[in-house]
């Protein structure tokens, strides 16, 4: 499963995420080594410059969201000190996550030294385990969040790193630009015309977000289209009545919301599975009986996201 989820962030970005067409890019090798693509200058100082304007994650975040880092320019020089020029790059990382993470990115996991290179990453574990700093830069030098990885251990730990960071950068600048589909649309059904409406603006419930109010509506939608089908030949009880799903915890407690949505999306399961269930369970164990049943349907197509019974 994260290796599909690689490769679809990987052709993504590769087709739509650079201003000057497509991009082939490698998670995480190519990202690491963009951020820090240096070149020789030809400056007395005999310093290391690094391009920034050109086909960078600086360049794609730029692209997406039209903003520029602070404190990152289009051509920066690199202290020719290798323990100099990591801490550098792990300042950019530093800037790069707490940019994204003020524009909503969630991304508590990524540490910036899981962004450097291998062998930056090794300086940056030399300089934390041995240098002895000054009060200044103990905020840089912190042990409080030291990971030390074994090669293979970081590569694996930078790769999902990264493809986080570009999951992240989708979600807070490609994903608000789709508009979602009118609520009402959805209640086109002849079935459905006379139930009650979850409203969607902003302003009309202090509980639950106009997100969280389009899944409520999705699950009754779901609900009331299959309910007579899922369970017309139920052997453990009539059909069950018409209900109004107006929350996250009671409304779904006894499993016939939740397998009626995935019954519409995957109809082989209700004679294997979904037949079995009690449509007026009143005791916990008919509750848990059909929240097995549920469970056991998740598996049984591969839906592994660790629900407990």
């Amino acid at each position: 499963f994260f290796q599909k989820t690689v490769t679809a962030v990987k052709n993504w970005f590769t087709l739509f995420g650079w201003s000057k067409g497509q991009n082939p890019i490698s998670i995480p090798r190519s990202l690491r080594r963009d951020v820090c693509k240096v070149q020789m200058s030809a400056s007395k100082e005999k310093t290391f410059k690094q391009n920034l304007g050109k086909d960078t994650v600086y360049d794609m975040l730029f692209h997406l969201s039209g903003l520029l880092l602070p404190g990152i320019t289009e051509s920066q020089s690199l202290p020719r000190d290798p323990v100099e020029r990591m801490l550098q790059c792990h300042q950019q990382h530093s800037t790069l996550l707490a940019f994204l993470k003020s524009q909503g990115a969630y991304l508590p996991h990524v540490l910036p030294e899981f962004l450097l290179e291998p062998d930056d990453y090794k300086k940056w574990i030399e300089v934390q385990t041995t240098l002895k700093v000054d009060v200044k830069n103990s905020d840089i030098f912190s042990d409080k969040h030291l990971f030390i990885l074994e090669d293979s251990i970081f590569e694996t730990m930078s790769k999902r790193s990264w493809t986080d960071v570009l999951l992240q950068t989708y979600k807070v600048f490609v994903l608000p630009r789709v508009s979602s589909c009118n609520i009402t649309d959805q209640f086109n059904l002849e079935s459905v015309q006379n139930m009650p409406r979850i409203e969607s603006g902003p302003l009309s419930s202090n509980i639950y977000s106009p997100n969280e109010r389009a899944i409520l509506t999705w699950l009754n939608k779901h609900y009331e289209k299959n309910r007579k089908t899922v369970w017309k030949d139920c052997q453990k009880g009539e059909v069950p009545p018409m209900r109004w799903i107006v929350n996250f915890d009671r409304d779904l407690l006894d499993g016939l919301v939740l397998a009626a949505q995935l019954a519409a999306y995957c109809p082989y399961l209700i004679p294997t599975h979904f037949v079995r269930m009690y449509t007026n369970p009143r005791t916990p164990a008919e509750l848990l009986h059909n929240c097995l049943i549920l469970v056991n349907a998740m598996h049984a197509v591969s839906l592994a996201i660790d629900i407990k019974v």
